[in-house]
């Protein structure tokens, strides 16, 4: 199966110029790796001429968030239907930087299933921001995942992908070790298949934290993942093609 890479630009860069040569670069990198699938989530203001001046086909595109309703007084939101429109293909969703800015599980809950609705892969982000002795941790992501799968019918729930990205390691010098990550990637796969039976082993798990070249492929190969969740390496366009190089091979 390809390593799936998840591009969160995040609010980068400054113009439209230059968020047309980090997609040029990164369009280049993915075309010379068969064996990576590439999803850019650029700033929404962007989506639009990006995805209209692509047209290749190894890239897609998604939206860094969306609001679960279709239309209405929402002031500063993009709906899940507009994003589809603008050629969206997945949304991020509960992404941890979302989450401290007020984001709940009641909004992923709805947020996951107004995704599935109209076709588009959810990417349900779920994390704790520290680690206790007494594994409390285990239970926030559970209730997390709970949340975020509640309204999953049986026959969509290996569609959506689960990124964790333990908020620790967002920006941090390092990753996670990929062995706690393994450790992880079991833990939610028991949770998901005691939420939404045996399907759920069908549900691509990504890391996502101070990703870049040099940590990538030992995430992949030993952390039992699908993929990455890349914040700022997938920004800058030297970064994000030597990160593809890196785990093309994979």
């Amino acid at each position: 199966m390809k390593s799936l890479l998840i591009a969160n630009w995040k609010m980068n860069p400054l113009t439209l110029h230059e968020a047309q040569k980090l997609l040029e670069s990164t369009v280049k990198a993915s075309n010379a790796a068969r064996e990576v699938s590439v999803i850019i989530a650029p700033p929404a203001l962007y989506l639009i001429p990006l995805r209209a001046g692509y047209r290749g086909k190894k890239v897609a595109f998604g939206v860094q968030n969306a609001h679960f309703e279709n239309t209405g007084s929402f002031t500063g939101e993009i709906s899940m239907e507009e994003a589809r429109n603008a050629g969206a293909s997945h949304a991020i969703i509960g992404h941890a930087e979302r989450r401290a800015m007020g984001e709940s599980n009641e909004d992923t809950r709805k947020k996951v299933a107004a995704a599935l609705s109209l076709n588009i892969v959810p990417i349900l982000c779920v994390g704790e921001k520290a680690r206790g002795y007494e594994g409390e941790h285990l239970i926030f992501i559970k209730e997390q995942l709970r949340a975020g799968f509640s309204d999953v019918a049986p026959g969509k729930v290996a569609r959506v992908i689960v990124a964790y990205e333990p908020i620790w390691a967002i920006g941090a010098e390092e990753a996670m070790n990929p062995r706690d990550m393994h450790e992880m990637a079991i833990f939610i796969r028991k949770t998901l298949v005691e939420l939404c039976s045996e399907k759920a082993m069908g549900v691509r798990i990504l890391y996502g934290g101070s990703i870049d070249e040099g940590n990538a492929v030992a995430m992949i190969r030993q952390g039992d993942v699908a993929g990455l969740l890349v914040g700022r390496a997938s920004a800058r366009k030297e970064k994000i093609t030597q990160l593809i190089r890196a785990i093309k091979e994979v």
